[in-house]
């Protein structure tokens, strides 16, 4: 039912989506296009020993893409930049593969995402961000070895 899609939480969320901002102190960026419904997430992630210290945003996304970007960047500083790979790869699963909602405490608001599991035309652009995440955790990642 798209009540379930467009709940209250996660219509909250997207209405509380952080505004656009630049990070020009960037270890890395990513921007991720949805081929799909062309919604698009840019992100600039600062780390420091490997822990995620700050971010830029700027979603122009659907209002599933702004409340999964919203959700993650309440989130987001002060975890390690593998746990952004691993959040991809859950994210995914979550959506597509029927998994469980990301663990740890940190990542509990994300369980609010699971009705989407149900729409997957709605997929792609929740999962931009999580993709945009774990590119620039990958970059930070090679540019230290």
């Amino acid at each position: 039912m798209l009540s379930d899609l467009y709940s209250g939480d996660l219509l909250e969320a997207a209405a509380s989506i952080p505004p656009r901002a630049d990070l020009p102190e960037a270890d890395a960026r990513a921007r991720k296009v949805s081929r799909v419904c062309g919604s698009e997430v840019e992100l600039a992630i600062k780390a420091e020993d490997g822990i995620v210290t700050d971010i830029a945003l700027d979603v122009k996304a659907c209002a599933l893409g702004q409340a999964s970007s919203s959700m993650f960047a309440r989130a987001v500083r002060g975890a390690s930049l593998e746990e952004l790979i691993t959040l991809r790869e859950e994210m995914t699963a979550m959506l597509k593969e029927e998994g469980p909602a990301p663990s740890g405490e940190r990542w509990a608001e994300l369980q609010k995402l699971l009705p989407i599991r149900e729409y997957p035309a709605r997929h792609t652009s929740t999962l931009l961000i999580f993709e945009a995440a774990a590119d620039c955790a990958e970059q930070i990642l090679r540019a230290a070895r």
